[in-house]
């Protein structure tokens, strides 16, 4: 199969930042398909991080009252710098966007609010909720029993507005937890690396945010779901339930599905096959 036309958008899940597709880019640029990786709303060079992390002398108590710098983004700013994005990369034609984990949510809505911008969408073990379903609701559904990114979480996100992970802490146990949770197949090395360039603190409001699908809008895209059958974080009977639930709102416009045996963070551990993959679809 030849490589697709539309120019490829990658979108990071939370707590990342585009710096996580460099491997995957690379890789799909080498084929001649013009790619780009944004920052979602909160992460990246738009993140802010709570001076408790940092402040000397360390105040552990802080870490879970500190107000998240980040606690105002919601799901409605995140679709639409989103939709800018899409627009401003593909100059008012059609792109083929790629999500990963929560950035699953907003590439949701972006397509449900500019459908004819989005050429296909393709979740990566990414969350696909249905229509008026918040993605913090998928999170406590039994079929994500055993995922590991709540117990790591250092705060109530209600309390400060964020999600937030101690990426700082010299804790073994924890620290092994988040290489569990996140990068369960990756490089140690690479896997610590990316660890520190974690965003502590993710937008509660992202994941709190929920989207109205529609035959005309979300429905109409083509969409593929790339399941990781290893994931420690959005388990993969939750991955199934995702594709399911799509294929029986929108019957006429099914799921196309693509497996790989990896973590949650197969852009680091196995770069190549993802980038054969996406690279494929228009």
């Amino acid at each position: 199969m030849s490589a697709g036309s539309t120019p490829l958008i990658f979108v990071h899940g939370y707590w990342h930042g585009s710096w996580c597709w460099s491997e995957v880019i690379a890789r799909v640029a080498a084929k001649g398909r013009p790619a780009v990786a944004v920052d979602l709303a909160g992460h990246g060079l738009r993140a802010g991080r709570p001076q408790c992390l940092t402040r000397r002398p360390f105040a552990p108590e802080a870490v879970a009252t500190e107000v998240s710098p980040v606690a105002g983004v919601n799901l409605d700013q995140a679709g639409d710098l989103l939709v800018s994005q899409i627009r401003e990369v593909g100059q008012g034609g059609p792109v083929t966007v790629v999500a990963h984990s929560m950035g699953g949510a907003v590439l949701t809505r972006a397509a449900q609010l500019a459908p004819e911008l989005v050429a296909h969408a393709v979740y990566l073990t990414a969350f696909m909720p249905p229509s008026g379903v918040p993605a913090i609701a998928c999170v406590q559904m039994p079929e994500n029993a055993g995922e590991l990114v709540a117990p790591s979480l250092r705060a109530d996100p209600a309390a400060i507005g964020a999600l937030r992970l101690d990426i700082a802490s010299d804790e073994p146990a924890y620290r092994q937890q988040l290489r569990d949770a996140f990068f369960g197949d990756v490089d140690p090395a690479v896997a610590d690396a990316a660890l520190m360039l974690l965003s502590p603190d993710a937008p509660a409001g992202i994941a709190l945010g929920a989207t109205t699908l529609t035959h005309d809008g979300w429905g109409s895209v083509p969409r593929t779901y790339v399941t990781c059958a290893r994931d420690m974080a959005i388990r993969p009977a939750l991955q199934q339930k995702f594709i399911s639930d799509a294929d029986a709102a929108f019957p006429d416009n099914p799921t196309s599905v693509v497996a790989l045996d990896s973590s949650h963070s197969p852009f680091l551990s196995m770069p190549g096959q993802v980038a054969d993959i996406v690279a494929k679809l228009d």
